[in-house]
Parts: structure tokens; sequence; C-alpha cells
């Protein structure tokens, strides 16, 4: 079961799409968006991320930092990133550590026996790192309650 409100996210650090290593705590002081998607070029993951994008100047209003995370190498997040022209990080768990840590392990991901990704979850953080949103989608092809969403941030 994903971690619960109230919570304080737990630290990591992963590679970005510039193979920078990026931690949690370098976005304390900022309420935190962690995006949590299955991978790129897959429909519905890309749809979900270009609606953060769209989003960005709202989010930076409200303090908040989005940071994407998938199963994604930095590589293929690089081409990601680049194609949609995201301004914000994306972070490959390619070994599912913090998907793990997070509790959100999907096995099979798309019916493909042994590809283990993440469920599709979302993770508001405020600017101390204390969980105040949680959405894990039932189904990876449903995108999250953006309303929802934006609201819970607006809230912090």
């Amino acid at each position: 079961m994903a971690l619960s409100i109230g919570q304080t996210a737990p630290e990591f650090s992963l590679l970005d799409e510039t193979k920078t290593m990026r931690s949690l705590s370098e976005f304390r002081g900022k309420n935190v968006v962690l995006a949590f998607y299955p991978g790129a070029f897959t429909g519905v993951c890309d749809s979900e991320m270009c609606a953060f994008q769209d989003a960005l100047a709202n989010l930076n209003n409200l303090n908040a930092q989005v940071i994407g995370i998938s199963i994604d190498t930095p590589f293929a997040a690089k081409v990601f990133s680049e194609r949609y022209n995201f301004g914000f990080p994306l972070l490959s768990d390619f070994n599912r550590d913090v998907i793990k840590q997070y509790d959100i392990l999907l096995h099979d991901f798309a019916h493909i026996p042994g590809l283990d990704s993440c469920q599709r979850t979302v993770y508001v953080l405020d600017t101390e790192g204390v969980i105040r949103y949680v959405e894990v989608t039932e189904n990876p092809g449903i995108e999250p309650n953006y309303p929802l969403l934006m609201s819970a941030i607006a809230s912090l």
C-alpha cells in the first residue's frame, strides 16, 4: 500500500535526464509534486506529464516543484523531456528502489510478464517533505484527478 498522508516522504537520490544525481532533500522549502508514471512514450504518461507542463506557471506561483519519476533510463528520460520541452526534472528509478520504498510497484505492466514498473501515483509534499495528498490510480491507463490535485497544492 502506498505511503499515507501525514508521513514524511522517504529521502532518495536518483539520476535525472541529464545524468545528474538529484535528491528529494534539495527541493525542501518548496511544495513538491512527485509524479510517478509507468513509462515514457506510453500515451497516458505523455498526456500526464504534458498536463503538468501546461500547469507549470500556475504550479510555480504556488511554490510547487514537479518531479517526474519512472523506470526509464536517463537516456530515455532525456529524449522524452526534449520531445515535450518539460520544465521539470525526470528522474530515473531504473532499479525500482524508490518505487519499492514508496510501495507502488506494479508487476507485469501492460500485461508484459516480468516488466515491473510503478503504479501511476502522485504525492504532494509540503515544504517540510510531509505528504499532504496521495492519489494512486486503480488502472495505469487513468490520469490523476487534476482539479483535486491542484486544489490540494493550492491549500498548502
